[in-house]
């Protein structure tokens, strides 16, 4: 059960010498990581907050040395966290996604990996205030408008206040060691981005891409939206390391031309510039899942799979028709479990299916865990914050 309180004003930004420091906390949320922030300290105007975040993190700079971005799109992530304002949620944010040499703030797509790290930060900042062993929050993406429900074990310490419990035995692929089970179940997320489920009203399309000819592929939205197609169809096995993907420059430029194809068919327009559409090589499973993956995020080599990339594919899985289920095994019934091999091991997925219509997901869960890493505040130069504003800090 959640508890929320009177919802108390955060700490504020403040003059350090020179530098503005802004109170955040650093965050593992799945296989990624990033600061997150309290929305309310940051900038109401975008540009003026977008020059901050972009400052907080390094870019543009490929290795982010100047911030505390990890030089990778996997961690150059950032989560910005507010108390809900609709009835029905409890906990709203907005993820930000940075590429080390990039110069915005990309907020239209999701990132079901740092959603794993909103809640908790939701209850180190005071937003939610835990009342029982276990606490259920409804938390918004504001980018695309999906609610998930995401619980975290919250035991009472030592001091009697309850706290986030984030050690554990909940082991997940592509993160180290063992942590305390994030339960997070996704609520109709179909079309977040693209608007449907399936863009072009078709399980498969067939593309036809300059140097490539036509290739079938799955053009797919349940969350993020997604191109699947086939390794083979590309020249790729669908077993590469992410190494040896980053590193075929051909491939990649056959993965580029075609994403640019699928962004115009998926109805998103010129997606040179867009983190999505993410695209997925899919293969038969070699170690006991469901399906294979490769991902590209959306021209790197993602090192395991994304939450939402990893339902999307999962969903793709039970489309009879569809490029994903031509390579599935063993995905069968009503709640179906999908276990998605990716470079660093495996992802499950269980699906919920509406027996009326096995087509619709009605509901996504999983399990994802996430650390505190670090607390206190980022400094940015005062010389980007709004000079109408840049008085008041003290």
């Amino acid at each position: 059960m959640t508890t929320l309180t009177s919802t108390p004003e955060p700490a504020r930004a403040r003059r350090q010498g020179s530098q503005i420091a802004v109170p955040c906390l650093l965050m593992r949320g799945g296989t990624s990581h990033g600061p997150f922030f309290d929305e309310r300290t940051l900038p109401d105007d975008v540009a003026t907050r977008d020059a901050v975040l972009l400052a907080a993190v390094g870019s543009p700079d490929p290795r982010q040395i100047d911030g505390i971005g990890g030089a990778h799109p996997l961690t150059s992530k950032i989560g910005l966290v507010r108390p809900g304002s609709q009835p029905g949620v409890d906990v709203e944010w907005t993820f930000g996604q940075v590429q080390p040499a990039g110069t915005s703030v990309d907020t239209t797509a999701n990132c079901g990996n740092m959603l794993a790290a909103v809640l908790p930060f939701a209850i180190e900042t005071g937003i939610v205030a835990p009342s029982a062993d276990r606490t259920t929050a409804r938390v918004l993406t504001r980018n695309t408008g999906m609610v998930a429900e995401i619980t975290v074990r919250t035991p009472q310490g030592p001091d009697g206040r309850r706290h986030v419990e984030y050690a554990g035995t909940a082991a997940i692929d592509g993160v180290p060691g063992t942590a305390a089970p994030i339960e997070i179940s996704f609520l109709d997320t179909a079309g977040s981005v693209a608007g449907s489920l399936l863009p072009t009203g078709r399980v498969r399309d067939t593309v036809k891409v300059p140097g490539l000819g036509e290739v079938e592929v799955t053009l797919v939205d349940n969350g993020q939206p997604l191109a699947i197609v086939a390794a083979d169809r590309l020249g790729a096995t669908g077993y590469e390391s992410p190494a040896e993907i980053d590193g075929d420059e051909e491939l990649k430029a056959r993965v580029e031309a075609l994403r640019l194809v699928c962004g115009e068919a998926m109805g998103l327009g010129d997606v040179t510039d867009k983190n999505y559409p993410k695209m997925t090589l899919v293969a038969r499973p070699r170690e006991g899942g469901s399906i294979s993956t490769r991902s590209l995020i959306p021209r790197v080599a993602h090192q395991s799979i994304g939450v939402l990339a990893a339902v999307t594919v999962a969903t793709a899985c039970v489309l009879d028709g569809s490029v994903a289920a031509e390579v599935a095994v063993d995905v069968v019934g009503t709640e179906p479990t999908v276990s998605v091999e990716h470079p660093s091991g495996e992802f499950s997925v269980t699906l919920g299916l509406d027996p009326a219509d096995p087509r619709r997901v009605i509901r996504s869960a999983l399990l994802r865990t996430a650390r505190l890493l670090m607390a206190g505040d980022v400094l940015v130069p005062a010389s980007l914050w709004n000079p109408d504003t840049l008085e008041s800090l003290s």
